[in-house]
């Protein structure tokens, strides 16, 4: 093996990484979140800009997602084909980025400037979406189909979802304090200013993460990493198999498309609806996310770092959703039956009053981040278990189908969120608009939003346990796995010596 890589070889051909490099890469994924996060805002730049209703803008997003699962099988199988100067991950992680900035900024700078005609605007917003999620895609694949090449030691894999759930708390419960400030400085969440100031701050972070997830995996991005240690020649009717026989990827599918589309269902919307219309005070989100975010990071990694490198990622999971189930059940009944207008002094300012229901939010949602964090994150890593299961199954190494085909599922289901929001908006009496501060709280409003931000979730996690049940990869066959991964790829880089000679 030549000298520039054999230093992150062990004994039985089990290859590791710095420790920067696993933090490093993930930012990949924190790169895509947050143009994720950027994009749960599109609802209210159709209302007010492009002139289509609440369950027509909820349906864009369905429609978009789709689209963008349709392409991840195509995404995928370039993916599993490409290995050039470049690397297998990075061309597309750099031009993924390129279109997700380009694209967006197109659709919420100029659209709006189009002639005054919904049909029109709509149109060229969809054609816009569809080039974007193509973008999206790119990036997104490599995310998970680089996992395989990054690291293969049992210990250092789940280090990458523990620095993703840190990553994605700081990074959603940051933007989560900005937003409300930026909406209060700028007009509102339906202003042109908003959406300008929004863009540039997720297009600059997003490219500076992605740069830094680039330079992370380089050296890693390599043949000599790649399943069975030299280029596989992969046919479409490979994937077919891979379908009807990889038991671990159908069950981890299922899982992990529940749980998005239950995380998906609590939107940007639906988190305004809580603090600015039921607890009624816009800025009360921002002090609340203040106290929470630090701690809630914190306990994202730790228990994933301690869970699923003792437990195994299996065991992990089954743990987070277990935990995630209680957590999330006593959150519902605490907004279904307490008062969260209690929560703050001065609505005016968002001023925290610290009461039994502050208190008891606060604790809960840290816990309840600690577990959903291992149910959430640990996906990702475990799609590389999976793509190590289906070389020691055929001896093909197909990490894109195993990205995209999780992707595709996971993004039809999930895109069914926005329009379940916008639905039940509408069937409690918002039509035209999201709730905001100074709307009518009603029971029905209650009941709706605490489906969409804790009762979707559960019917996910109780998913989770079902299929947990199925999936075959314990910490125990996951070692038998990697020693003879480590034998295929021992044997392949013998009979390259003996070419070489």
């Amino acid at each position: 093996m030549a000298t520039n890589t054999s230093k992150y070889y062990g004994e039985n051909g089990v290859h590791r990484v710095p420790l920067w490099r696993i933090a490093g890469f993930t930012l990949n994924n924190t790169a895509t979140n947050i143009y994720l996060f950027f994009m749960n805002f599109v609802s209210y730049y159709l209302m007010g800009f492009v002139g289509v209703t609440m369950v027509v803008a909820s349906s864009f997003a369905m429609v978009m997602r789709i689209w963008d699962g349709v392409t991840d099988p195509f995404i995928g199988f370039a993916v599993d084909k490409t290995n050039g100067k470049f690397g297998k991950n990075r061309p597309f992680m750099v031009i993924g980025n390129i279109i997700l900035c380009i694209m967006s900024y197109i659709m919420f700078h100029v659209t709006h400037k189009l002639p005054e005609n919904t049909a029109l605007r709509f149109g060229f917003f969809i054609v816009c979406g569809a080039i974007y999620y193509i973008g999206y895609t790119f990036q997104c694949v490599c995310t998970k189909s680089a996992q395989t090449c990054l690291t293969n030691d049992p210990k250092q894999r789940p280090m990458f979802a523990a620095f993703d759930g840190a990553y994605n708390t700081l990074l959603f419960a940051g933007m989560g304090m900005l937003t409300p400030v930026l909406a209060v400085k700028t007009g509102g969440y339906n202003t042109v200013e908003f959406f300008d100031k929004l863009w540039l701050i997720c297009a600059i972070v997003s490219a500076i993460f992605t740069a830094i997830a680039v330079i992370s995996i380089a050296p890693k991005d390599r043949t000599e990493f790649f399943g069975t240690g030299k280029p596989t020649l992969i046919r479409i009717r490979d994937y077919w198999d891979t379908l009807k026989g990889n038991r671990a990827i159908q069950m981890l599918v299922i899982s992990a498309s529940t749980d998005k589309l239950g995380a998906s269902a609590k939107t940007s919307a639906v988190t305004v609806a809580m603090f600015a219309c039921i607890a009624g005070s816009t800025l009360l989100q921002t002090g609340i996310t203040g106290i929470t975010t630090i701690p809630g990071a914190v306990i994202t990694f730790l228990f994933i770092t301690y869970f699923a490198r003792k437990l195994g990622q299996k065991e992990a999971m089954l743990l987070g959703s277990i935990g995630g189930l209680i957590c999330n059940g006593l959150l519902a009944l605490l907004w279904l039956f307490g008062d969260p207008t209690t929560m703050t002094s001065n609505p005016e300012t968002g001023a925290i009053n610290w009461g039994f229901f502050t208190i008891a939010y606060v604790l809960l949602t840290l816990l309840q981040g600690g577990f959903q964090g291992i149910s959430g994150n640990i996906v990702i890593p475990m799609t590389a278990d999976c793509a190590d299961y289906e070389v020691y199954r055929t001896g093909k190494y197909v990490p894109g189908l195993m990205g995209t085909l999780f992707s595709f599922v996971d993004k039809i289901v999930s895109s069914f969120a926005p329009m379940i929001a916008g639905v039940i908006f509408a069937a409690v009496g918002f039509t035209d608009h999201n709730p905001v501060m100074g709307d009518v709280v009603t029971r029905p409003l209650v009941v709706g939003v605490v489906f969409l931000a804790y009762g979707m979730i559960m019917i996910g996690l109780l998913c989770n346990l079902i299929a947990l049940k199925f999936y075959p990869l314990t910490k125990e066959k996951m070692a038998e796995i990697q020693a003879e991964v480590a034998a295929i790829k021992a044997k392949a880089m013998a009979e390259d010596a003996e070419a070489a000679e």
